[in-house]
């Protein structure tokens, strides 16, 4: 018949569920990544021109230390304090030094915490990024010892510290001599407090155990990251021991900010210039380099 010679073709090709999933695997690993909150399949190199969140929801993903410090700090200002302070194994922790290494080499970190000084809208500052990659921020003596040095180093130049958190906690693979960096990191915050000197806390996903007890936590303005977890224990562990069901938003920066406890939430994307503006504010508008600044 007719109809059957002059027939419309499909301008579509239908795939069966079995095929579909083929395709999806022959996709290359890292190309594609898959929000956490919205579930959208995206493009990676996009989630990292909108620096490592997801461009529908804004959910941020981890960002590591070297990221976090380009896309902070003014371009080409950094130097790096420290870099060859690393760990030993006090405890003579089982599979500690190999696991030491094995980070290192993945990383190309020395430690969970890198240290320097820099610069931000122009003005001075020093700095301390955790990396979440490395044994999951763990706090152990040389965090601890490079976090410490670096105020010091500020106190000396008279200048603001920024410090952005993210931590698991204390390591366990350095007992007592990773919850001693508490009081140590504290003591030290508290000399600059005397100083004068501002000290800014930017808590980050997830900030928790003995960093969120120590210096995350003591800032003269602490901020926070979008949905960033912020707690010293668990949401179960608390749950048993008080008996009582938590808010679902419960630890949560947004939590945080509605009891009071942090004093802003900044989308990453401005970050740096809320931290600007911050510095302005301190510095009276005196920027580095400037003929006041002399």
């Amino acid at each position: 018949m007719l109809k059957d010679l002059f027939h419309k073709k499909r301008k579509y090709a239908t795939l069966t569920t079995q095929e579909l999933a083929e395709r999806r695997d022959n996709i290359p690993e890292g190309i594609m990544t898959k929000c956490k909150k919205c579930s959208e399949l995206l493009i990676s190199r996009e989630i990292e021109k909108h620096l490592q969140t997801c461009p529908r929801c804004g959910y941020h993903f981890p960002m590591n230390a070297p990221e976090r410090l380009a896309s902070t700090l003014d371009e080409g200002n950094f130097t790096e304090y420290d870099q060859g302070l690393t760990s030993v194994d006090p405890l003579r922790f089982d599979g500690y030094p190999a696991k030491i290494e094995q980070v290192r080499t993945a990383t190309g970190l020395m430690e969970a915490v890198v240290t320097g000084e820099g610069a931000i809208g122009g003005h001075p500052v020093v700095v301390g990024v955790m990396d979440s990659r490395f044994i999951m921020g763990s706090m152990g003596s040389v965090v601890g010892e490079k976090i410490t040095r670096a105020i010091e180093r500020a106190i000396e130049r008279r200048y603001p510290v920024i410090l952005f958190s993210a931590s698991g906690g204390a390591r366990m693979q350095e007992g007592v001599f990773s919850l001693m960096q508490m009081a140590k990191t504290s003591a030290a915050l508290n000399r600059l407090s005397q100083a004068k000197l501002p000290y800014i806390s930017v808590l980050t996903h997830p900030t928790t155990g003995g960093v969120s007890a120590s210096f995350a936590s003591l800032g003269d303005i602490n901020i926070a990251e979008p949905g960033a977890l912020i707690g010293f224990a668990g949401r179960r562990v608390i749950e048993q021991t008080i008996r009582q069901k938590l808010p679902d938003d419960f630890q949560t920066a947004e939590f945080l900010l509605k009891h009071g406890m942090i004093d802003l939430v900044v989308h990453r994307k401005e970050m740096k210039q809320t931290l600007s503006k911050v510095l302005d504010m301190h510095a009276g508008g005196v920027r580095h380099g400037s003929r006041s600044a002399l």
